[in-house]
């Protein structure tokens, strides 16, 4: 039912699945496979120039794949006994694991961790190689057709392979050594030899920023799967990181910024993508491994097979009969969502590969003290750089702080201690764009953390802020202002003195207007926590912000309307905001309304309810009177009423019965506000059983 090009899971470092060829599987068919196999393992002739690590036993390897490549081209056309089965597929599995053994050993950005891990490296090699030897044992060489060189070849690899004694190069222990010793720096606060930590990365091939950073990032994610297992792994991973953080702070200074530039552009493309659109639209989860089918639509897979499995021969989207059941991965799907999930912390792990974030709680406190040193080195190097540096140095300082302070809540503590925020504060006001961009950044990631928004207020950093919200010389560096100006919202005293600020609401509400999806998302989550204090009401109404609010209702986006409706109904609460609401548009009731009907989000519905609901508390018959004519609005409140939350269904029942008592009653006063609906009025509510 489903396309045979489907890959498989991703892979775990060093572990070494294999699939058994099936017990009724010719003997042609299986040697043919094993020269297959043997041909992509062995012509992987750059594997030991990327292995910067246990050279000696990689090449070892190699060669025996290549004697038993030599052996399997030998008996190819020769009639097989059926006996031969058994050790053909013994050394089908142990050719696929070794296969997997080396190129882990090659994998860019595991360098160090495969150093570190050397002794499990080795014993994996010894157990293949030696898996090799029994099944060449069970073979029955006597009964094959092969030439004497190649019959005593293969008899001479089969004994090596039962001796084979694997040892770590001398090379590998002196740097594995230099890292033991670095660590132990760290862990008594004291620097690491410089000369012995170039010497490392050279033996690793850790030759850029951008190396180092892959390293780095590798790590990261290991450590991800470890941290709520095995503590010495943990340890281990987070020291590892520590090292290779403080190497790329102190001594690839050069290319920082300019390595790494391409990259984030991609990046803030990819951060600006919503993601429902990467839903599956059967099961509404975020795709762990989007397939298309042959209407084109594109879902998950576990989702599309129950479909089909289920006897539905339909497309789920279009209804279109199926002209095949086959369907294929959709690679460029899959790598969009991958780079939304690493850009946004959520891992791409498991089944449903959104729906999982990345749990900051558990990096609010170091591994070990040697990570916690390095990690408090590379930081007072970088804020020195702020400090004293040039305008490149503090460009790339500034990137490497926006780096480190995304995904770690030490980190974020470990420079707000440092006294980083001002410096970065300076950088605001400077005429580059990269240098503003990465200083906005890094200050929204300290702004997460409660000693950061504290530090940005104390020094009167918000006034800052808000010119760049207003004045950035990039979108992205607008936006993440805005960004910050909601992190320092969530703070009541703040919120308060923010509003105060003369351009602070226009600003946001600006950004509203003109700004892209992150930039108008991040203004109106401003915009909410600014509302939140009761003098700030009069400050956005008189910004405009019901009308540009107002204006997004009908934006494709769902999300962003669900989030507009939200700061709607805030504004809503008072007269002056119910006032500024009607007056932004002739059609917003009915803007509501149908809102109210498409929208999938239960809060997104509650709010378009509150928001009605306030108007005809304010307004009275005026708007009661528009809401009465509308026919597609009392099937939308019935839904909410019988399916919505507690609250919501009270909110939509009230509204129902207002309705209802304007329709009953024959003089209404036009211009009077209704009063609240009585008990009895409950009655005229149909609840779903």
């Amino acid at each position: 039912m489903t396309s045979q090009s489907i890959p498989p899971p991703p892979r775990r470092i060093l572990s070494l699945p294999a699939i058994a060829p099936c017990e009724s599987v010719s003997p042609s068919a299986l040697l043919s496979s094993l020269l297959s196999l043997a041909a992509d393992v062995s012509s992987s002739d750059s594997i030991p120039a990327r292995c910067p690590t246990h050279r000696r036993a990689v090449r070892e390897a190699l060669r025996h794949v290549a004697i038993l490549s030599t052996f399997f081209a030998d008996i190819a056309g020769s009639d097989l006994p059926a006996s031969a089965v058994l050790g053909l597929s013994e050394l089908h599995v142990t050719l696929q694991r070794l296969g997997h053994l080396l190129r882990d050993c090659s994998r860019r950005g595991a360098r160090l961790w495969i150093l570190m891990n050397s002794g499990r490296v080795l014993s994996e090699l010894r157990v293949l190689l030696r898996s090799v030897a029994v099944a060449l044992d069970v073979l029955p060489l006597d009964s094959l057709a092969l030439s004497s060189d190649v019959r005593d070849t293969v008899s001479l690899l089969s004994r090596q392979a039962w001796k084979a004694d694997l040892k770590p190069d001398p090379a590998d222990e002196r740097a594995a050594e230099a890292v033991r010793s670095a660590l132990a720096a760290f862990a008594g606060a004291v620097p690491p030899d410089g000369v012995e930590l170039k010497a490392l990365l050279r033996r690793l091939q850790v030759r850029s920023w951008s190396d180092c950073g892959d390293e780095i990032a590798f790590l990261e994610e290991q450590l991800l799967d470890y941290s709520t297992g095995d503590d010495g792994e943990a340890v281990l991973l987070g020291n590892l990181t520590g090292l290779l953080v403080y190497c790329r702070a102190t001594m690839f200074k050069a290319d920082g910024v300019e390595a790494r530039k391409e990259p984030r552009l991609e990046e803030q493309r990819i951060g600006g993508l919503n993601p429902e659109a990467f839903r599956c639209p059967i099961s509404l989860d975020i795709m762990a491994e989007p397939v298309t089918i042959s209407t084109g639509q594109t879902y998950d897979r576990a989702s599309i097979v129950r479909w089909l499995e289920s006897g539905c021969l339909t497309c789920p989207v279009t209804g279109e009969k199926l002209r095949s059941a086959e369907f294929v991965p959709n690679s460029a799907v899959q790598r969009i969502i991958n780079q939304y999930c690493h850009y946004n912390n959520i891992s791409a792990a498991g089944s449903n590969s959104g729906s999982r974030k990345r749990d900051l709680a558990k990096t609010s406190s170091p591994q070990s003290p040697a990570a916690a040193g390095a990690t408090r080195m590379a930081v007072a190097f970088l804020v020195g750089r702020l400090h004293a540096g040039s305008d490149g140095e503090k460009n790339r300082a500034a990137h490497e702080i926006r780096l480190l302070s995304k995904s770690s809540i030490f980190n974020r503590a470990c420079f707000v201690e440092a006294d980083c925020v001002p410096w970065l504060l300076h950088l605001l006001s400077t005429p580059d764009p990269s240098t503003q961009d990465n200083a906005v950044a890094a200050l929204l990631n300290l702004s997460k953390h409660p000693s950061g928004r504290a530090a940005i207020f104390e020094v009167g950093g918000t006034g800052l802020v808000i010119d760049a919200v207003s004045e950035g010389l990039k979108a992205e560096a607008k936006q993440n202002a805005a960004a910050i100006l909601f992190y320092l919202s969530s703070v009541e005293e703040y919120r308060k003195e923010i509003g105060e600020i003369p351009g602070a609401i226009p600003a946001l509400v600006h950004l509203l207007r003109r700004g892209g999806y992150r930039g108008k998302k991040n203004a109106i989550v401003a915009l909410f926590g600014l509302l939140l204090s009761p003098g700030n009401q009069l400050r956005a109404v008189a910004a405009g912000a019901a009308r540009a609010l107002v204006d997004l209702l009908g934006d494709e986006r769902e999300d962003l309307v669900n989030d507009c409706v939200g700061v709607l109904a805030k504004m809503a609460e008072r007269q002056e905001g119910a006032d500024a609401i009607l007056a932004a548009s002739p059609d917003v009731l009915q803007s509501l309304v149908g809102v109210l009907q498409s929208s999938t989000s239960r809060s997104g519905r509650e709010y378009c309810v509150s928001v009605m609901l306030s108007l005809c508390d304010s307004c009275g018959a005026k708007v009661v009177g528009l809401l009465e004519k509308m026919p597609l609005l009392m099937p939308a409140l019935y839904s909410v009423v019988a399916g919505g939350p507690p609250h919501a269904s009270k909110k939509a029942r009230s509204l129902v019965n207002y309705i209802h008592r304007f329709h009953d009653q024959e003089d209404f006063p036009s211009a009077a506000a209704l009063p609240p609906p009585p008990p009895a009025a409950q009655d005229r509510v149909v609840h779903a059983r």
